[in-house]
């Protein structure tokens, strides 16, 4: 019997070694942890970097003032560009003299034949055709002097007429601006000259065109303006529009950068970037459709693409 037990425990030592190994089990490994990758927060842009010389004067008519252009166009100016731009409003003669001056680096202005002048006398640099709009005759509702429908030079002789009689009075700016430039070509060729007459009909304001129309109407008194200054204050005049779209009325916008040549010390890298920005495509669109929200119409037409004998300077 014992011999029976000792084969059966040899025969199942010989199974168990026969027997397939099991698999062995993989032992689990914890992943290892990859950091993840950094990704910078999105900033907002900053606008153009600053230039070097950030820091430039516009000397420009208080038209582009008064009617509100300035207020778009040099916030889009300055956040594209980096630069910081100190406007001076006057009148196109006293911008130009600025300019002569050397107390400007750039100029937006609507006085042609002063222009000309000042290119001629190398005080320029630069002259770009940017846009135009009108002028126009308005007055008081009354028309004392029958002006309503007439051209330009019969309507002040009409108003000189008036005057004369104690009907009328005329509101003239008297500062070398363009505007005071138009009038007095216009009293030229009525054959009146009351700028050296200085009858009591005739009001010099010296003064901007927004406050020489104030001053017209409270005078009750005719003046010539620019369509977009009359059209952005209208509602605070008590000023109709009596004279319009006559060929002689055109009043044209140039940009003209201040010769480095003759002035040293001008930011030209500041005009020539404001002069450029002006022709650009996208601010062209802006001036052209500048004011036609609030007044149904444009106060500026785009000429970037035009010449001046385009529009017959």
């Amino acid at each position: 019997m014992k011999h029976i037990f000792t084969a059966l425990f040899v025969l199942a030592i010989l199974l168990s070694a026969c027997a397939p190994a099991a698999a062995p089990q993989p032992t689990a490994v914890p992943p290892t942890a990859v950091p993840p990758t950094a990704v910078p927060p999105t900033q907002a842009p900053t606008g153009a970097p600053k230039p070097s010389n950030p820091d430039m004067i516009l000397a420009t008519t208080t038209s582009t003032q008064d009617s509100g252009l300035l207020d778009v166009i040099i916030p889009l100016f300055e956040q594209e560009t980096g630069f910081n731009v100190k406007t001076v409003a006057v009148g196109s003669g006293q911008a130009l003299q600025m300019g002569t001056d050397c107390n400007a680096d750039v100029l937006l202005v609507h006085s042609p034949s002063a222009e000309k002048t000042f290119m001629s006398a190398s005080s320029g640099k630069d002259r770009s055709l940017i846009m135009h709009n009108d002028f126009i005759i308005v007055g008081p509702s009354a028309d004392p002097a029958k002006i309503k429908g007439l051209a330009p030079a019969d309507a002040f002789k009409a108003i000189a007429a008036a005057g004369d009689a104690g009907n009328a009075s005329f509101a003239a700016r008297a500062d070398q601006s363009g505007t005071s430039t138009k009038e007095l070509a216009i009293w030229k060729k009525a054959g009146v000259d009351p700028s050296t007459t200085k009858p009591a009909w005739y009001l010099e304001t010296g003064q901007g065109m927004g406050a020489t129309l104030k001053i017209a109407s409270e005078k009750g008194a005719y003046t010539l303006t620019d369509r977009a200054t009359y059209l952005a204050n209208k509602a605070n005049l008590a000023l109709d529009l009596l004279v319009e779209k006559d060929n002689s009325l055109l009043n044209v916008y140039h940009v003209i950068t201040v010769n480095p040549e003759k002035c040293p010390k001008v930011n030209y890298d500041g005009a020539i970037a404001f002069l450029k920005f002006m022709t650009e495509p996208s601010t062209q669109d802006v001036i052209g459709k500048f004011g036609v929200g609030e007044f149904g119409q444009q106060l500026f037409v785009p000429d970037a693409t035009k010449t001046d004998a385009d529009l017959g300077l």
